[in-house]
C-alpha cells in the first residue's frame, strides 16, 4: 500500500461506537453548559478586554468580541452537527479520521492537543499570578523561586500553578460526574460575580469614556490601533476566549442522548458567553478610560477600585481566581479524552487508551497532567499565550470542510443527526473562511510556533502512528 493510501485510510464509525461504549454516559445538558461556560468564560473575561482596548480597539473592543463570536458561532454550528452525528471521544480528531482519513485526523487532533497543553499551562499560570496578587495586601508573598517559571525572574517552579493543576487532575480522576458537579457550582458562582461587576459598574459608567467608540486608526509599536484595522487585530487577540466549546465536544462519548445534548450544550454555552463578554467589555471601558488599562493584569479590579468599590473589587477578584478552576476542569477533561482517543487508535502507545476498573481514562489524564506541569514549569505566561489559538483554528477549518462529505454519509454508515448546520452549503464555507481570516491575523510568532508543533506531529505520525495505528493492524491481518 502506498504512503498516500495509508494516510487517507478512514475509520469505520461503528468501530468508534464500540470502542467508546465502555465510557459511562452521565453528562446532561446542564453539565455541558457548565463545561462550556466554565471553559469559555475563563481568565480572559477578567483580563483581556482592558488589554485589547488599550492596545488595539479603544471602546470598540465590544465589536471585536462580537465579530470573534460570529466566527466561533459559524464553527459551533459545524461542531454541533458533527457531535450529534458522531458522539465519539476525541471530537475533531475522531470525526476527521472518519471523514478524511487517518493522517488528517491526526493533524486535527495534534492541533487540538497543542491547545489543551498550552491552555492548561496558560490558565494555571494566570490563576497563580492572580492568586499571588490577591494575597499580597495581606503580607503573604512567595519567593521568586516559587512564583515563576524556571529561569524567569529568578524562578524555579510556579508552585501555585503546580498545586492547582494536581488538585484538578485528582478531581477528574474520580469521574466526570463529580467533576461536572463541582464545575456547575463554580460556574454559577463565577457568572454571579460577573453580573455583580456589571450592575455595580453601570452605576459608575461615564458615556464620555465611550466616545469616540471607534478611534481613528493609527499604527503603533503594538500593531494597529483604532479603525477597522484595530478591531481586526482585536478579533485575532480575543478569539482564544471562544475556543472552549471544543471541550464540550471532546466529552460527547459520555453524553446522555447526544443527539440533543451536544447541540444544546455547544450553542447554549456560546450564546451565554457572548452576552457576558460584550456587556462586560462595554462596562469596563465605560468606567475607566481605556488608556489606563495598558499593562494592567487585572482591569476588572482596577475599574471597581477607581469607582470606589474596594470591597466589591476584592470579592470579584477572589471569585475570579476560584472561577479559573472551571476552565482547568473543562480543558483537562477534554484533553484527557483526546489523548485517550489517540491511545485507543494506536496513534500513541496503547496504554493511553486503557480504561481503569471504573471505566475512566486515567492513564491519559496522568500523561496530560505530567506534560502540562512540565510546560507550566519551563515556559512563562507571555510565551504560552502565543500558541493558544493557532492550532485550534486549524482544527476548526477541518471541521467546517468535513460537513460536506458528512452530509453524503448521514443516514447511511453515519447516523442522521437531529441537528444539522443551517444554510448548507454556504455556512460551512463561511466558517472555514472566517477561521482562516482570524488565523492570518495571528501574531507571526504564533504561526512559527504552530509550524514547529506540526513538524513534530508529522514526524511522530510517520515514525510511530502510521505503523501502530489500529487501521494499520487491521490491514496487516487482512493481507
Amino acid at each position: 500500500m502506498s504512503l498516500w493510501k495509508k494516510m487517507i485510510r478512514k475509520e469505520d464509525p461503528s468501530v468508534y461506537e464500540d470502542k467508546d461504549s465502555h465510557l459511562v454516559r452521565s453528562l446532561r445538558v446542564r453539565d455541558f453548559l457548565g463545561l462550556g461556560v466554565g471553559t469559555i468564560v475563563s481568565a480572559s473575561i477578567f483580563t483581556m478586554p482592558g488589554e485589547v482596548a488599550a492596545l488595539h480597539t479603544g471602546p470598540a473592543v465590544a465589536i471585536s468580541y462580537l465579530l470573534a463570536a460570529v466566527v466561533a458561532g459559524l464553527v459551533a454550528f459545524a461542531y454541533a452537527e458533527m457531535a450529534a452525528a458522531m458522539p465519539f471521544a476525541g471530537s475533531a480528531y475522531s470525526w476527521i479520521n472518519v471523514i478524511f482519513g487517518e493522517f488528517f485526523g491526526w493533524i486535527a487532533g495534534w492541533a487540538l492537543l497543542a491547545e489543551y497543553f498550552i491552555a492548561l499551562a496558560f490558565v494555571g499560570s494566570g490563576l497563580s499570578a492572580n492568586f499571588r496578587a490577591l494575597i499580597a495586601p495581606l503580607g503573604w508573598k512567595l519567593p521568586p523561586s516559587l512564583s515563576n517559571a524556571f529561569g524567569t525572574n529568578g524562578g524555579v517552579i510556579d508552585l501555585v500553578a503546580v498545586v492547582v493543576l494536581l488538585v484538578v487532575s485528582f478531581l477528574i480522576s474520580r469521574g466526570v460526574s463529580d467533576a461536572a458537579r463541582v464545575e456547575n457550582i463554580l460556574v454559577v458562582l463565577k457568572v454571579g460575580v460577573i453580573l455583580l461587576f456589571i450592575v455595580v459598574g453601570l452605576t459608575a459608567l461615564k458615556t464620555k469614556n465611550l466616545v469616540p467608540f471607534i478611534p481613528k486608526y493609527r499604527p503603533t509599536s503594538h500593531g494597529a490601533f483604532g479603525g477597522w484595522q484595530g478591531i481586526y487585530a482585536g478579533v485575532s487577540m480575543l478569539f482564544l476566549a471562544y475556543i472552549g466549546f471544543d471541550s464540550i465536544a471532546a466529552n460527547s462519548g459520555e453524553a446522555i442522548n447526544p443527539q440533543k445534548t451536544m447541540p444544546r450544550g455547544i450553542m447554549g454555552s456560546l450564546l451565554i458567553a457572548v452576552v457576558l463578554f460584550v456587556v462586560t467589555s462595554i462596562v469596563l471601558v465605560g468606567v475607566v478610560p481605556y488608556q489606563k488599562y495598558m499593562n494592567s493584569a487585572e482591569p476588572v479590579g482596577l475599574a471597581l477600585r477607581t469607582a470606589g468599590h474596594q470591597l466589591v473589587a476584592t470579592v470579584v477578584q477572589t471569585v475570579a481566581v476560584v472561577g479559573m478552576l472551571t476552565a482547568l476542569i473543562g480543558m483537562m477533561m477534554a484533553g484527557s479524552r483526546l489523548i485517550y482517543s489517540f491511545g485507543r487508535d494506536g496513534m500513541l502507545p496503547k496504554f493511553l487508551g486503557k480504561l481503569d476498573d471504573k471505566q475512566r481514562p486515567n492513564n491519559a489524564l496522568l500523561v496530560l497532567t505530567i506534560v502540562t506541569l512540565i510546560i507550566s514549569a519551563l515556559f512563562p505566561f507571555a510565551f504560552l499565550s502565543q500558541l493558544v489559538s493557532a492550532g485550534t483554528l486549524i482544527a476548526f477549518m477541518f471541521v467546517c470542510l468535513a460537513i460536506y462529505p458528512l452530509r453524503k454519509r448521514e443516514g447511511h454508515d453515519i447516523a442522521d443527526p437531529a441537528f444539522k448546520m443551517p444554510l448548507f452549503p454556504v455556512m460551512p464555507a463561511l466558517g472555514f473562511l472566517a477561521s482562516l481570516v482570524v488565523f492570518v491575523g495571528l501574531d507571526a510568532q504564533a504561526k512559527i510556533y504552530a509550524g514547529g508543533w506540526f513538524v513534530i506531529g508529522i514526524l511522530i505520525y510517520l515514525v510511530y502512528g502510521m505503523r501502530h495505528s489500529a487501521l494499520n493492524k487491521k490491514a496487516e491481518k487482512q493481507q
